[in-house]
């Protein structure tokens, strides 16, 4: 009866449901593995529970005051002296014998609103006794307010528990002791983040507006946005900012079903994006660094009739607008569309969104319309045009907020170009899904710059590349990043001299992932919780791969992934049905080893081997064993490897540097020395004056052939 009016009572208060809570009446030995948010937890499962189910207590903490005695120490608890090396033996012993046991397994409340780690106790249990694993995922209880993580908070926010079925652990073969009780542990986590990102993408908006629209209803007043030459902007300012700019771009756009966008790392585009997804626009972000005539070929190849720019941007890059004229693409000025917004149209939109903060700007879009168009970075031939859904985004955002422990009060600095699928999904939409700060930069190639602000603004994560993190190195003051809790690098492989110079200079971390604009772009990360040096991290939760052999190659095949961050399809046809036939595989092109562990390793792009003497060789594997073996010459010296053909070897490797005293006789050297064969020596030395890159910081190498081939 009690159980009965306290199950009424939180429907009432907190609206609170439970989902397929038919599973716990799973017979014993059984553990339920919940997350720990708050310490009202227990009675949102206590109120699911048939009576013979057992909460383990910590006895040290029920003696503290006679309200915590009475809570833990009765007959629906299992008191446990957590310091005693008899405690898990007691737990095993009453699963042995049939019992059911829920375990708060990460031993504390979460200070983050995120998994934080498991004690690998709960491992032993599962190998010593067998028990069925039931994991649940409890969403809500941060926001209460005696909750200890920084999230906004509400009296009675809307609770709800989510069960998965009744799991078993892996086979471990012939493994004992401490590492199947670490594989077990490790196991129950993959499946308590994988619950939670499957719960996430189950009852969470749709689409991004939506959920940036959820965000910005529950903390209006947050400074959420802010940029070089802009006040800062609270969630309230960016939601009525993109409400007055739909109406004044509707009629320009009318009958544009995509509309480009040129713009650089300012507050402006974030609300460009957000006004036209609610008008149910598709807007496709043009990369400015590719040159007008690469630019004009990706718009052509997106069927774009109107582009959204600015005067000032223009003049800054020095484009002539004549050029996107002549290929019959309007141009929208957003001085002009401000010039033409009223006080009125301001108030109208300012009270719509104080009356209605979540659906005061909505938009038409399902999970599985196309959110954005980004463009490849087309280091090894024309850019092709990727479809990235409103589901393959926000399950891109989702996947890292469930590995990471990004919180409330993070900011990050982002300085990488928005038309970069890396800029734009963690650098922009991110932030704005889980409601953190962001600053906006122009450009990450202003080494002494970019240091200064992420210490003045006391950023907590930073996102960069091999190339731009070398140049912090040489340029900023020791103490400039000491806010950092995380750096993510990813778009090139980062070298072990940068992530060396990073950990002695700044004492940061540097974690690599691993990703492709065709996959939102995120695939793998490094995060605290699980890093592993050398490597790109494990996959993402909800994805799949798969690794298939290559002919000459050894220790990694061709890497093939799927989930539901992988993109819709490409603009281009031919490309488009490649990806089309492999029934929802994508192929990164790209050879990867996974270990035991799950952990990637990258060991070259496939078009980025070379046959020497029969013999295949990285070309990738070669920079790496390059990069940094010259500390005489510093952290400006780069090195990029191509190929040439060769009548006696059928290809030859050529070195290209922008440092002139570099010898041949050193780069064989250093290739001896990092354990690689004679094959993958160079054979030929080349000086330029700067090695080109892309704008994400990528040595750009169909340029670098160009330019060899043109100096012949």
């Amino acid at each position: 009866m009690m159980k009965t009016c306290f199950r009424l009572l939180l429907r009432l208060l907190f609206r609170f449901r439970a989902e397929n809570p038919e599973v716990l009446k799973t017979p014993g030995p059984v553990l339920l593995i919940p997350n720990h948010l708050s310490w009202l937890d227990w009675l949102f499962l206590w109120v699911c529970l048939e009576d013979d189910w057992k909460f383990a207590v910590s006895s040290e903490t029920a003696q503290r005051n006679r309200v915590f005695r009475a809570v833990m120490i009765n007959r629906h608890t299992f008191p446990i002296e957590t310091a005693s090396p008899y405690a898990v033996k007691r737990m095993a012993e009453y699963l042995r014998g049939g019992g059911r046991l829920v375990l708060f397994a990460e031993g504390r409340l979460s200070r983050t609103g995120r998994l934080m780690k498991l004690f690998d106790g709960t491992g032993f249990l599962i190998y010593k006794t067998k028990a069925k694993v039931i994991t649940a995922c409890l969403r809500g209880p941060e926001h209460l307010p005696f909750s200890p993580n920084p999230d906004w908070k509400a009296c009675f926010p809307r609770v709800t528990v989510h069960f998965s079925a009744a799991q078993v652990g892996p086979e471990l073969g012939g493994m004992r002791g401490i590492r199947a009780r670490a594989r077990l542990t490790a196991w129950l986590r993959d499946r308590l983040v994988l619950q939670q990102f499957q719960v996430a993408m189950a009852c969470g908006p749709v689409n991004v507006l939506a959920a940036v629209a959820a965000a910005a209803g529950d903390s209006p007043g947050k400074i959420i946005l802010e940029d070089a030459t802009q006040k800062p902007l609270t969630y309230r300012q960016l939601m009525v900012g993109a409400g007055v700019l739909a109406p004044a771009l509707r009629g320009p756009v009318a009958a544009a079903e995509r509309v480009g966008i040129l713009l650089p790392n300012v507050t402006a585009t974030p609300a460009v994006l957000l006004a036209l997804w609610s008008l149910g626009k598709v807007p496709a972000l043009l990369n400015y660094s590719a040159g007008p005539a690469v630019m004009v070929v990706c718009a052509q190849l997106a069927g774009l009739k109107q582009m959204v720019t600015s005067r000032a941007f223009l003049e800054r890059v020095r484009l002539d607008p004549a050029l996107f004229l002549a290929a019959g693409i309007g141009m929208i000025y957003l001085e002009d569309v401000r010039a033409e917004i009223t006080v009125g149209r301001k108030l109208s939109a300012l009270i719509r969104q104080v009356l209605r903060p979540r659906t005061a700007m909505s938009s038409p879009a399902g999970a599985g319309d196309t959110a954005v168009i980004v463009f490849t970075s087309g280091s090894e031939g024309v850019p092709k045009g990727v479809e990235l859904t409103h589901g393959n985004v926000l399950a891109n955002i989702r996947q890292m907020l469930a590995v990471t422990d990004i919180m409330a009060t993070d900011r990050l600095f982002n300085c990488l170009p928005l038309f970069h699928s890396f800029g734009l999904t963690v650098g922009v939409l991110l932030p704005l899904v889980r409601g953190i700060y962001v600053f906006l930069y122009p450009s990450p190639l202003h080494y002494r710059l970019v240091p200064s602000l992420v210490y003045e603004q006391d950023c907590t994560v930073f996102l960069g590349t091999n190339t731009f993190l070398n140049g912090y190195a040489r340029k900023a003051q020791p103490y400039d990043f000491r806010s950092l809790r995380y750096l993510f690098a990813a778009a090139e492989k980062v070298q072990e001299t940068t992530m060396l110079a990073w950990s002695q200079r700044f004492g940061v971390r540097v974690l690599e992932g691993y990703g492709a604009t065709e996959c939102g772009p995120c695939l793998s990360v490094n995060t605290p919780m699980e890093p592993c040096c050398g490597s790109v991290g494990r996959l993402l939760p909800g994805m799949e791969c798969r690794v298939e052999p290559v002919a000459g190659v050894t220790g990694g095949g061709r890497f093939f992934v799927r989930g539901p961050n992988v993109m819709k399809g490409y603009l281009n046809p031919e490309a488009n049905a490649g990806f089309l036939a492999l029934g929802g595989w994508y192929d990164t092109g790209d050879i990867v080893n996974v270990d035991e562990s799950g952990y990637l390793h990258i060991v070259g792009r496939l078009k980025r081997f070379a046959k020497v003497g029969g013999e295949m060789v990285s070309l990738a594997a070669v920079e790496a064993a390059l990069a940094g073996a010259f500390p005489q010459y510093g952290l400006r010296c780069q090195i990029a490897v191509i190929t040439r053909p060769d009548e006696a070897h059928g290809e030859a490797l050529v070195a290209v540097t922008n440092e002139p005293k570099l010898t041949l006789d050193e780069l064989r050297n250093a290739v001896k020395a990092a354990g690689l064969s004679s094959l993958s020596a160079p054979g030929e030395i080349k000086q330029v004056a700067e090695i080109p890159k892309l704008g994400t910081g990528k040595t750009d190498h169909r340029a670098l052939e160009t330019m060899l081939a043109g100096a012949k």
